[in-house]
């Protein structure tokens, strides 16, 4: 269903957290957190994780700025054949560094 389209692969620390933030998700943990500076590659990482775990997914950020990064730059790319939606400003995280990953039914296939 999900299919990552990239010249990229997983580098560095992100095959580890990769597996790890898959692992959480098929154990159902309620809550995993990713933590990179900038241009590390978080959403790359979870671009994987969203691949390898085949659910659909919520990503939550903290600014407007990031959402249409997230969604015209990135998660589009990565996933060209997929019907991708943004639904809201979220005005209260934390740590800007974050991305939270909560599986819930948001992008369907075209």
């Amino acid at each position: 269903m999900f299919s990552l389209q990239s010249i990229y692969k997983p580098a560095g620390d992100q095959p580890q957290a990769i597996e790890q933030l898959v692992e959480g998700v098929n154990k159902h943990e309620k809550f995993q957190t990713l933590l990179g500076v900038t241009g590390s590659g978080k959403t790359f990482t979870i671009a994987n994780v969203i691949q390898q775990t085949n659910r659909p997914t919520l990503v939550l950020t903290h600014n407007k700025t990031l959402v249409a990064q997230l969604y015209g730059e990135s998660l589009n790319s990565f996933f060209p054949t997929m019907r991708l939606s943004t639904l809201c400003r979220i005005t209260i995280i934390i740590n800007p560094k974050l991305i939270c990953l909560q599986v819930v039914p948001i992008l369907k296939k075209i």
